[in-house]
């Protein structure tokens, strides 16, 4: 087979492109750059001048063609424009999984298709692989890494059937340990070069920097809600239907500025998330105070103290149906249907025992335990065993 390996630089797309080699495929390297302004990392240089360098070095080791194809452009449409939107409502994005769904296996798979190539790689710990059902249509399996503790299946969760028969992710049955070794062993580059951090192809930034790019900073007041509140000792009411009560269970609280007391300012709330607790200047608290909710309109972050302050914690949380997407499509949950799943809503938190009600204009998740900061805009994604079979954004 002719296989597109995205090389990004790093040593998971390397030693993806070597086990490929060693299969007996026809290994292409193609290099994303996607970002040119250096403005807002936290490198001396954009990352991506010393990435492709790495890559190219890689891709003359394996004696393999490398092509360098600028993205830029479409990458800040789709995704920094994207983010800098969904943070200015008060939401919290994840631009890795975006950049998966909407550059890296859509406009980036079909350069590949067009070069002749009949599958895209990329050096993600995850897996795929298929089966047949009963009227012999193919049916893609989206699972889990090998490596527990890499397991990045969570950011392909807005994946398709179309996108998964195109996919391979070679290094998915090794563990970090393993392919390093494997890189050390052929005199890789990239063997001991650190994992890339902070957001996709952009490299490590500083995200509030990130964020003044656009957004503007504006003076507004943080608000403390103390544990005794009213607000958090009303009696559960008595639900008519599993619908209302889980709607009840994954309901935004609408804190007012009277229901706390002002303790400090900040400089925007669209710079914040919820569940955040560092950056935001608070003393004279034992315990750390928690964002546990921003009212955009009058620019407020109301805060509380402690990690089990009751309004950091739900139960449940919603998915608008537009918002709801099915890797595997014959699983679908029709009306009234319900699912036993376990399920994370963010990269690297401990699957959860859930169980999925769709109805018809939502579904929700509700937990099985009470779950720390849930944030609107952030992607949940749900398995049975080791398969990741849908996702949704949060409401």
């Amino acid at each position: 087979m002719k296989i597109v390996v995205g090389l990004s630089g790093g040593v998971d797309s390397s030693v993806a492109a070597y086990l490929l080699q060693q299969q007996g495929h026809e290994v292409v390297a193609l290099f994303m750059r996607n970002w040119n302004d250096a403005s807002v990392t936290l490198e001396d240089e954009c990352p991506w001048i010393e990435d492709s360098n790495d890559a190219l070095m890689v891709a003359q080791k394996l004696g393999i063609p490398f092509q360098v194809i600028d993205m830029s452009e479409l990458y800040k449409e789709r995704i920094v424009d994207y983010m800098f939107a969904e943070y200015e409502k008060g939401r919290t994005p994840n631009p890795d999984v975006l950049c998966n769904r909407e550059v890296k296996f859509d406009v980036f798979m079909k350069t590949a298709m067009s070069l002749g190539a009949d599958k895209v790689a990329t050096g993600h710990y995850a897996r795929v692989n298929s089966t047949f059902d009963e009227n012999g249509k193919e049916i893609f399996h989206l699972l889990a890494g090998k490596d527990n503790n890499k397991d990045q299946s969570y950011f392909l969760c807005q994946l398709s059937q179309d996108q998964l028969s195109k996919a391979l992710f070679p290094i998915g049955e090794l563990t970090k340990p393993q392919v390093r070794e494997i890189a050390k062993e052929i005199g890789l580059v990239t063997a001991d070069k650190k994992d890339s951090q902070g957001l996709c192809f952009i490299g490590k930034v500083s995200l509030p920097q990130f964020l003044q790019q656009q957004l503007k900073p504006n003076e507004g007041e943080i608000v403390e809600i103390f544990k005794d509140s009213p607000l958090f000792s009303e009696e559960k009411p008595e639900f008519a239907s599993k619908e209302e009560e889980l709607e009840f269970l994954s309901r935004k609280i609408n804190y007012k500025k009277s229901d706390g007391k002002v303790i400090g300012k900040h400089q925007g709330a669209q710079f914040f998330t919820i569940g955040q607790s560092k950056g935001l200047g608070i003393g004279g608290h034992k315990e750390s105070c928690f964002i546990v909710s921003r009212e955009m309109e009058n620019n407020i972050i109301f805060v509380g103290e402690g990690s089990h302050f009751p309004g950091l914690h739900k139960k449940a949380l919603k998915i608008d149906n537009a918002e709801l997407h099915w890797v595997r499509e014959d699983m679908k949950l029709q009306n009234g249907e319900s699912m036993e799943v376990m399920s994370r809503f963010r990269y690297r938190q401990s699957l959860q025992k859930a169980t999925l009600y769709q109805f018809e204009n939502a579904l929700y998740i509700e937990f099985n335990e009470l779950q720390s900061a849930i944030a609107e805009g952030q992607f949940a994604s749900w398995y049975i065993d080791e398969e990741l079979i849908g996702s949704g954004v949060i409401a």
